[in-house]
This record gives structure tokens, sequence and C-alpha cells, in this order.
């Protein structure tokens, strides 16, 4: 699988913003792939291996800065969503409706992982239901990140009291991972 250069640049932007001074220290724990993409040139539209390029960094940095947890992929994803939806695109998230900004992350979607493919299972007024039906190398760590950005996404968009949770997964073996987002 592949990932889209913006959301590998996030990465190595996060940590750049969060812990500068430990950057190279979180380099210094990535195989040597890996190694060699965060400290490159990314370039926001060409495609980076999935592990070497999402996976993995994102691992470390739940290593290294968040005591292993998981959660700090959810902050990544937080993060995303506010390095993506800047300019004139933010302010389009900002003014359309919470359902147009999750059909529209439906659709783009594919254009951020291949191959892979989301769909939206239930939209209404205060809740979504989407879900990933295709992704070849399902990962917690970009399960978690989707879901940090869904969150970040509708509070961008003026929702308040967000919530995104994952309840299937394709990582345990479910037939597709479902987010369930909730809102006021």
């Amino acid at each position: 699988m592949e990932v889209i250069g913006t959301a590998v640049r996030s990465t190595a932007l996060f940590v750049r913003k969060t812990n500068k001074n430990r950057f190279d220290e979180w380099v210094d724990t990535l195989s040597p792939r890996a190694r060699g993409i965060a400290t490159a040139k990314i370039v926001p539209s060409a495609w980076y291996p999935l592990e070497e390029g999402m996976v993995e960094p994102t691992r470390k940095i739940c290593e290294l800065f968040y005591d292993g947890d998981i959660r700090g992929a959810r902050e990544i994803g937080r993060f995303s969503a506010d390095y993506s939806l800047w300019g004139l695109f933010r302010l389009f998230v900002r003014i359309g409706s919470p359902q147009f900004l999750i059909r529209r992350a439906s659709v783009v979607f594919s254009s951020y992982y291949q191959p892979s493919q989301m769909t939206v299972k239930t939209l209404e007024d205060k809740r979504a239901i989407v879900q990933i039906v295709e992704f070849p190398d399902p990962s917690d760590l970009v399960e978690a990140r989707i879901g940090g950005w869904i969150e970040r996404a509708l509070k961008i968009s003026g929702c308040e009291e967000v919530q995104c949770k994952y309840i299937s997964s394709l990582t345990r073996g479910d037939p597709s991972s479902e987010f369930v987002a909730e809102w006021r």
C-alpha cells in the first residue's frame, strides 16, 4: 500500500512542532528506509510506502512521546487535519455542513491511500458512520489517525463536542473499519 506525500509530510511536521528538540532522536529510531523518507524533501503529490512513510514513523512517535499509547496517532490525525485543511480549503470546510465534509472526505480518502475505499453508511443531522471497506494493509495506528482527522475536521467545520470512535476494525479481522462520529 501507499500513502500520499501530504500525509507523510504532516508526520514529520507534527514532530517538529510538538517535540522539536527531539526530532533527531525520533529520526534515529527509524529504519534506514523510513529515516530516508522522513529526512528527505517530501513531495506532497508523490506516493510513499505506507509502512515506512506512515505506520513506522507513527509507531515511533507513540513509543517516544506517548509512552507507547496509541493516542499519539490520534493526535497526529488531528494535526494532519489542521495541516491539510488550511487556506481557502479551510474556509470552504468552515462554511460547508458537517454532512458535506463527511461525504467529501469519503471521496477524497482514496486520494490519500492506494488502494483504498471509504463509504458513508449513515449520515444524519448530528451523527455519521463511515466505513473503510478496502485497505489491504490495515493498521490500528492508521485507524487512530483517521479517527483524529475526522474529529478535528468536524471541529473545524464548526461542530462542538465531537467524538469519533471506531466500532469495527480491519485489523481485528472485521469486514470493514467502521467509524461513528457524533457532534453537537
